[in-house]
């Protein structure tokens, strides 16, 4: 079931309604039937393998709490090893195969492994990392064990944060199904803002943005250098407002039933480091590879080419997480090059700023940085979108070949080139102006909470801005909803 579909929209209100007028002991039996029926919606029988990894993970935490010395080691390898192998099953067992099929075509070995007919459960790798986070956190003490098996496969598949997160820690989630929650008016109504913004940003901005990147990312041997910079910057708003988007319905949802989940973006392309980037982008997942890989690693505490090695290896860790293709390593080991020369050169940055005289011009060293920082996100997104390394090599070497640019000489080769992505002049103008809505209500936003900053404004701006946004998505909602980008990890 998708948060942009009809679907949900019948389903969502039916499930607060009765949430709110069923005893609270009844209401986790509620939002566990209500999170399986929404996950049932995709592909019924993949349950199973929630249910399967639930399963392990629960016992896999009673074991690790009823024991002493390495046995509590050993019970968390099981569970690490038998919840990883599960994703590899079913994520990157084909694509292993297919390397190994190479290799040995390449050796000229005569024999060749079979692939599985496999559909990628959606949002295993969010599952996986959830229920892993449940057990290590058993392990380390930080987490007293859950007694009842339905709250805790609850806290596994709980509906607003189901499919792409955010990826919720059991400390902040977990202990929120046993508290009751009464129906309070400003909470829900701050919680159906979050979710309307999330919907602008999905129906309006992303999916408007997404038929032209297919069009030049499936064959981009058929575009010039403008073609493919615009298909690529149009890219980086749309991976964003998609997957902020979701978050923002998710953390939406669950406010109005009274949960809080963890903020997941704060405004990551305002970052003016790659390091405050990964602060801000995609914060469940950047934190749960921090605290339960790189800081176990050794973080930063064991010398700078120890260091160093920490950060590849969760990074390539964090590229290999997000699909298996070639393309998701190259770009996590992008990322990994990124933080290194960062740390390499802060010196060398900073007399240059020093000798071109930007140090005395803090707003415009300002802007340098979060344009440069942009710039390398950027680079690094072509990677993340491209079908194939070779695709994604091409791509960077016609945006910056002079000769792709030759024959750009007014307005209208940038309006042939949208034409050939499929976007009239009319279109990308009103998409422009979308995305400056959406940065101007970042720029004003700030640190501080959407849902705050609205609700301190004017009754009449309020409403206004609500039935502005309605009538966009209303304008903008197709007959065919288009899947959120990340369901596909």
């Amino acid at each position: 079931m998708l948060f942009n579909s009809i679907q949900f929209f019948i389903f969502f209100p039916a499930v607060a309604v009765l949430f709110f007028l069923l005893p609270h002991r009844f209401r986790w039996l509620l939002l566990l039937s209500a999170s399986a029926i929404f996950y049932m919606a995709f592909v019924p029988k993949y349950i199973l393998i929630l249910l399967t990894l639930g399963v392990i993970d629960f016992w896999a935490a009673k074991l690790i709490a009823r024991s002493t010395g390495r046995r509590r080691l050993v019970f968390l390898w099981v569970s690490i090893i038998s919840t990883c192998a599960m994703l590899f099953v079913f994520k990157y067992f084909n694509f292993f195969v297919s390397n190994v099929n190479v290799l040995a075509d390449f050796l000229g070995w005569n024999y060749r492994l079979q692939t599985l007919k496999l559909i990628l459960p959606i949002g295993l790798s969010f599952h996986t990392f959830q229920s892993l986070s449940y057990v290590i956190e058993v392990y380390r003490g930080k987490q007293e064990v859950e007694p009842h098996f339905g709250i805790y496969f609850l806290y596994l598949i709980f509906f607003p944060q189901l499919v792409a997160g955010p990826i919720e820690r059991p400390g902040n989630l977990l202990n929120q199904f046993r508290q009751e929650h009464y129906f309070d008016l400003p909470r829900i109504a701050n919680g159906l803002k979050l979710i309307l913004w999330g919907l602008f940003k999905k129906v309006v901005i992303a999916d408007g943005l997404a038929g032209a990147v297919s069009v030049v990312y499936s064959n981009p041997s058929a575009f010039d250098g403008l073609g493919l910079a615009l298909a690529t910057t149009f890219f980086a708003f749309q991976i964003y407002c998609d997957f902020s988007g979701y978050s923002d319905i998710a953390i939406g949802a669950a406010q109005v039933l009274g949960f809080r989940l963890m903020t997941n973006f704060n405004r990551p392309y305002a970052s003016q480091s790659v390091v405050e980037y990964w602060k801000r982008w995609h914060i469940s997942l950047s934190s749960w590879f921090k605290d339960y890989l790189y800081i176990p690693l050794g973080g930063s505490r064991s010398g700078e080419w120890r260091w160093r090695f920490n950060i590849v290896v969760t990074f390539l860790i964090s590229g290999v997480w997000h699909g298996a293709n070639w393309t998701y390593v190259a770009w996590g080991l992008l990322n990994a090059f990124y933080l290194i020369i960062y740390s390499w050169t802060a010196n060398a940055r900073r007399q240059f700023a020093q000798m071109i005289g930007l140090d005395v011009r803090p707003g415009l060293l300002h802007c340098c940085r979060v344009g440069c920082t942009f710039f390398l996100i950027w680079i690094g997104g072509i990677f993340f979108r491209a079908l194939t390394v070779s695709d994604a090599g091409l791509i960077i070497r016609n945006i910056f070949m002079p000769s792709m640019w030759r024959g750009l000489s007014g307005l209208q080769e940038v309006k042939s080139s949208l034409a050939a992505m499929g976007l009239e002049w009319s279109q990308f103008l009103l998409l422009v102006f979308f995305i400056l809505v959406l940065e101007l209500v970042q720029l004003v936003q700030r640190d501080e909470d959407m849902r705050h900053l609205f609700s301190a404004k004017p009754l009449w701006f309020q409403w206004s801005f609500a039935y502005a946004l309605i009538f966009t998505i209303g304008i903008f909602w197709g007959s065919v909803q288009m899947p959120f980008v990340y369901f596909q990890f």
